[in-house]
């Protein structure tokens, strides 16, 4: 079977070969309560986190480096997925996120026909997924995270090599956030927030971004501007990733999220881009 799931479109036999994502099946690097997402996702006690091993996308920069170049990892079964849901509700998370789930999002959805958890399911997405995947993974998900990462082809091969990742990741934002928004004292249950990463030298892009949320979004979807970049990854070629973003990069991107006129702005301080955010892995 040559697996077309996500828009790398490889063609591997997953259940003989790795495909361009680095990984067969499902492996997981760590599962735990998760302090640091947006405040209606660790919300109270913690989002119950999991990290899955490979990633399509592959960006030099990534913060998980080891992980999404499928470096780290223990391979598990959708029933053995299924047990780690509920570890986690046993522990107390609030939710259950799923981090880079778009490459597995088959196996996902397996395990989620075994056992539905009793807490909400959270699809923390690099954005660049297919609308035909994320249809079939649709009936299980209470609570979308996509990352809308670039606006540029440009950029987004320089740093990714693929010049496609907007067209992709701009339909999936779409679709994920026609889904109705409710709350429940602060806490998020069902809908989706929408992330943007801001980068070195690269303000000018996220003002492109904003401009095609703000167009696109419906009413109440709340935005999230990171300011968590960490020079990490494979960047001894890309100088300009080699430090933080300044005050002066995050205000210009806030200042101009203001403007725009955004319901609801997630921010994060400066201390956020730091290395003791980086999960220790476990497997």
């Amino acid at each position: 079977m040559q697996c077309k799931l996500c828009p790398a479109a490889c063609g591997a036999d997953r259940t003989v070969q790795t495909g361009r994502c680095g990984v067969k099946g499902l492996t997981v690097a760590k599962y735990y309560l998760h302090p640091y997402e947006e405040p209606p996702i660790s919300f109270q006690k913690g989002s119950g986190t999991i990290f899955f091993g490979g990633c399509a996308l592959s960006c030099v920069f990534c913060q998980n480096y080891d992980v999404s170049r499928a470096q780290r990892g223990k391979a598990v079964t959708p029933q053995e997925l299924t047990e780690i849901f509920r570890r986690l509700e046993d522990m107390g998370a609030d939710n259950i996120n799923l981090v880079t789930p778009d490459h597995v999002s088959h196996l996902i959805a397996e395990a989620l026909t075994l056992y539905r958890p009793s807490i909400p399911v959270v699809y923390n997405s690099s954005g660049y997924a297919k609308l035909s995947a994320l249809r079939e993974i649709t009936p299980y998900i209470d609570v979308w995270l996509p990352d809308l990462k670039f606006y540029s082809p440009a950029l987004s091969k320089r740093y990714t090599g693929k010049e496609d990742y907007f067209t992709y990741a701009s339909e999936a934002v779409k679709f994920m956030t026609q889904k109705p928004l409710a709350w429940k004292n602060g806490k998020l249950l069902t809908g989706a927030i929408v992330r943007h990463l801001i980068l070195p030298s690269c303000t000018s892009d996220s003002l492109n971004v904003l401009r095609f949320l703000k167009s696109t979004l419906p009413s109440g979807v709340p935005v999230s501007l990171m300011r968590q970049y960490t020079p990490m990854g494979e960047i001894e070629h890309y100088p300009e990733l080699n430090r933080s973003i300044t005050a002066r990069e995050y205000r210009r991107v806030l200042d101009f999220a203001v403007a725009l006129g955004f319901e609801t702005l997630y921010t994060q301080d400066k201390e956020s881009a730091d290395k003791i955010f980086i999960p220790k892995w476990d497997f």
